[in-house]
C-alpha cells in the first residue's frame, strides 16, 4: 500500500451514482467531482513546535474534502487521491436512522 508522508492521507473516492434518484442516467461530464472517500492511508502526523501532532483521521474513516483538493494518481489499478490532511473537511459520521434500519 501507498504510505503518506507528513501530514498528508490517501482518500479513495467514492464514485457518484450514474443515475438520479428519478432515474435519469447522468453522462460523465455532468457528473461533479466526488468530495467524499474513504481514507486509505495516513501519514505520521504534521509536525509543530518540535512535535510531531498525530492525524485526526484514520483508515477507514468516511470523509469529506474540499472539492478540488488533492493529486490524482492511478496506484493499484485503483483512482486515489493524496491530500493534506488540513484539505479534509470533516469526518462522516453512520446517521443513528440508517444504524436502525441496517440493525432490523
Amino acid at each position: 500500500m501507498l504510505k503518506p508522508l507528513g501530514d498528508r492521507v490517501v482518500i479513495e473516492p467514492l464514485k457518484q451514482e450514474d443515475r438520479t434518484e428519478s432515474g435519469i442516467v447522468l453522462p460523465e461530464k455532468a457528473k461533479e467531482k466526488p468530495m467524499r472517500g474513504v481514507v486509505a492511508a495516513v501519514g505520521r502526523g504534521r509536525i509543530e513546535n518540535g512535535k510531531t501532532i498525530s492525524p485526526d483521521v484514520k483508515v477507514g474513516d468516511l470523509v469529506l474534502y474540499n472539492k478540488y483538493a488533492g493529486t490524482e494518481i492511478k496506484y493499484d489499478q485503483k483512482e486515489l487521491l493524496i491530500m493534506r490532511e488540513s484539505d479534509v473537511l470533516g469526518i462522516l459520521e453512520p446517521s443513528k436512522e440508517k444504524e436502525l434500519v441496517h440493525n432490523g
